[in-house]
């Protein structure tokens, strides 16, 4: 992918993590109304929330971004079928928009990884170029 391919990839992973990441604030946190009645969440919207918080986080950063962009794929499609679907048939309809292009991104990002603007990347560049802590490198 050249430069400009991997400007865009970093671009689409840290909008749609952030945008992810305010899901799961709104959930936990109360951000922007937050969610009920201020009472404690079930466990499964208390799931989807931590996945979201911390996954949206990782997910800008880049750092295990595939399998936690694959997590929080999954975490989308069972938001999209257990929330969404049952009030319609078409995203449109049920207002599914959201999950639905999330799991997509996410799923992208499992495959293809967060790219060389991550975390990830410097983590791995780091691996293949140790430091020599204090030896000096022999003279050809």
């Amino acid at each position: 992918m050249g430069n400009i391919g991997e400007v865009t990839r970093t671009l689409l992973r840290v909008v749609s993590g952030f945008v992810f990441m305010l899901h799961g604030g709104q959930k936990l946190l109360g951000w922007f109304g937050g969610m009920g009645d201020g009472g404690p969440l079930p466990p499964l919207m208390m799931a989807a929330g931590i996945i979201e918080l911390v996954g949206g986080v990782m997910i800008m950063a880049g750092l295990l971004t595939r399998p936690v962009a694959f997590l929080s794929s999954g975490e989308m499609a069972a938001a999209y079928f257990m929330a969404h679907q049952p009030r319609g048939p078409l995203p449109i309809t049920n207002h599914g928009e959201t999950p639905v292009l999330l799991c997509f991104i996410f799923l992208f990002f499992a495959a293809v990884g967060a790219g060389v603007y991550s975390l990830d990347a410097m983590i791995a560049r780091a691996r293949a170029h140790p430091p020599i802590h204090g030896r000096v490198p022999s003279a050809p």
